[in-house]
């Protein structure tokens, strides 16, 4: 009997963790690796799940890929890793169960971490190499991605009649990561092809039970579900699961009458669960209807804007605009820094924009600083958000308080790596990149947490992204930033550029770019300072004229701040030809030279207004 009539006759059972009981074999390495130097290990673990009542084995094979054996510089051994896992698998088997080449899912939260067309070549190799071998049928799981599935799922359908189990997993009971509802998922999977559509890992049986309530039995596919043991502790620096068999035979008998067709574990499970799902459901006729629970879902409210300023690119989108920056001090006396804030504000800035602990230094809270500037001086503050600080878990909770305190201008960096800053043995997180965040942070403005549950309300941010223009190549740099605006990216904010020269290269590069560029200018505060960033700061190149300028401006103080701000206004002549927003830099915390050049910038935006409205009158 084959595997596709199998799965219209009867309840089929599945085998359990693979990892978990090569981990407790004291084997910490490449798990896929040990079909070439261990396969007896491999082996005794399909027998014992054979043995338990197992009508499926899965080949040992979830992470043998290119991209996820290169981790391990294995790369080269796909061919043999994945040839050996089949024939192990297979004399495990016997005539007593059926063969599933199992393939992994590679995209985690990191969505911008490996591309589609990096993934397909991947998938391709690791496809041919199981059917070659003769699987009886393949075994998608732990996909938590539901584009990078759909992307192999495709492939696979146009490559093979064999039946294809195709399995997401969740964060959040009944919603993927993106916020699709599990019921839809699935039947997703099912119309491009999918004989088996499930869910595995991650939840145990209690919230897989709760999310197979609200799926529909498939038109066609079938249902396959592979919980975990349970949700992990941690203990002594491993992560350890509750084995209670007695309760997966108990869970088996609720998951048989949710409809699923296939019933395994996943994550902790062992031999002892796979017998204790066998003895409840193996061999039952499936059942032919079901009861769907319907829940009511939690209303998302959608964000006011009543009475709010325009987003920073919208400003900008509309007319002149300008940002200033002001880092958060790195001492607690605030008072300069408040000051500063209050003179900008007075000056007509559209936003203070803070720093996230730039070049890897701590500061003062920059959203406590925010939120202070807020209510004192009713400014719309620009936080910076960098992803080196803060997981997964943070990042949100850090979004849910900015959202909270009504702060709505951000800007996503990746952030610089703590090794160059104060504190080089500190930990750099990056769970995210700025892309990677960008995303996110457009997900809660659709009311959905990064998990992919319900916020319960809208939040409203305007996300920036930064854009470097001292590199080699302005192109490549002018690539990453449409790849930014697929993101999520409503505008951009430059590095300082400095010369004239340069910033037409910029506009002539950024002119086709959809989203609004905010151009940075720093003014220079000595020679020793235009030095540090001529030789010392990747990418940014001074001309001789102005290193030679700041020289002779010797070591007055007075007098080469006036040179800087000199520069910089020369630079503003070019740029407020070119671009809307302007971005000013405060050189350490010297406020005054900022609230200078933005008056500047309002008087040569009046000039503009005046000649253009002289020219029309004369036409």
């Amino acid at each position: 009997m084959t595997l596709r009539e199998a799965l219209h006759r009867q309840t089929l059972v599945g085998d359990g963790a693979m990892g978990t009981l090569l981990y407790s074999y004291g084997v910490d390495q490449c798990f896929e690796e040990l079909n070439l130097s261990h396969p007896e290990e491999v082996k005794s673990v399909h027998d014992a799940y054979v043995q338990a009542g197992a009508d499926l084995i899965q080949t040992n094979t979830y992470g043998a890929n290119y991209i996820k054996l290169g981790r391990y510089g294995l790369e080269d051994h796909v061919k043999e890793i994945n040839t050996a896992a089949v024939q192990l698998a297979r004399h495990a088997a016997g005539d007593k169960a059926y063969v599933l080449g199992t393939v992994g899912g590679i995209r985690g939260v990191q969505k911008q971490a490996v591309s589609l067309e990096e993934i397909k070549r991947s998938f391709r190799e690791q496809l041919y190499c199981l059917l070659f071998e003769q699987v009886d049928g393949l075994l998608f799981e732990t996909f938590y991605d539901l584009e990078e599935l759909s992307t192999i799922l495709s492939i696979a359908r146009k490559e093979t009649d064999l039946p294809l189990i195709a399995q997401v997993s969740m964060h959040e009971p009944g919603v993927l990561q993106d916020g699709t509802p599990l019921p839809d998922a699935l039947t997703h999977l099912e119309k491009i092809g999918a004989d088996v559509t499930g869910i595995n890992c991650r939840l145990g049986p209690y919230h897989m039970i709760q999310s197979l309530e609200e799926v529909p039995l498939p038109e066609k596919a079938f249902l396959s579900v592979y919980p975990n043991a349970s949700l992990p502790a941690f203990q002594d620096g491993r992560l350890v699961y509750a084995t209670d068999p007695s309760y997966f035979q108990k869970s088996a008998r609720a998951l048989y009458d949710q409809g699923a067709r296939i019933i395994g574990g996943c994550c902790g499970t062992t031999p002892e669960h796979i017998e204790a799902i066998a003895s409840k459901v193996k061999g039952k006729a499936p059942i032919k209807e079901k009861i769907v629970v319907v829940r009511q879902k939690a209303e998302t409210a959608v964000q006011s804007t009543k009475d709010q300023r325009p987003h920073l690119h919208e400003a900008a989108k509309k007319g002149r605009s300008i940002i200033v920056e002001l880092d958060p001090p790195k001492k607690l006396n605030i008072d300069r820094f408040l000051k500063g804030s209050k003179a900008l504000q007075e000056a007509g800035v559209n936003s203070i924009t803070l720093a996230d602990n730039s070049l890897a230094s701590p500061r003062i809270s920059n959203s406590v600083m925010a939120s202070i500037i807020k209510e004192k001086y009713d400014v719309d503050p620009l936080v910076h958000i960098a992803c080196r600080d803060r997981n997964l878990l943070g990042l949100q909770s850090h979004l849910m308080g900015l959202h909270t305190q009504g702060i709505r201008q951000v800007l996503a960096v990746t952030g610089d790596p703590t090794k160059i800053g104060d504190f080089p043995g500190a930990t750099s997180v990056y769970d995210l990149s700025s892309l990677d965040l960008i995303h996110y942070i457009k997900q809660m403005n659709r009311g959905i947490s990064f998990s992919g549950n319900s916020l319960g309300n809208q939040t409203s941010f305007s996300v920036a992204a930064a854009f470097n223009p001292n590199v080699r190549n302005l192109n490549r740099a002018v690539g990453r930033m449409k790849k930014k605006i697929t993101a999520g990216a409503d505008y951009f904010i430059s590095q300082p550029v400095f010369n004239e020269e340069q910033l037409l290269e910029v506009y002539e590069a950024t002119k086709q770019v959809e989203a609004p560029l905010y151009i940075g200018i720093m003014p220079l505060t000595s020679a020793r300072n235009a030095e540090f960033l001529h030789n010392e700061v990747p990418g940014i190149t001074l001309s001789p004229s102005i290193l030679e300028k700041m020289e002779k401006a010797g070591q007055d103080r007075k007098q080469a701040q006036a040179e800087g701000i000199s520069i910089a206004k020369s630079l503003i002549d070019t740029a407020v030809d070119l671009f809307n927003g302007i971005y000013l830099i405060t050189p350490f915390l010297r406020y005054e030279m900022t609230v200078e050049l933005t008056k500047y910038i309002k008087q040569k935006t009046k000039e503009q207004e005046r000649k253009m409205s002289d020219g029309i009158h004369m036409v």
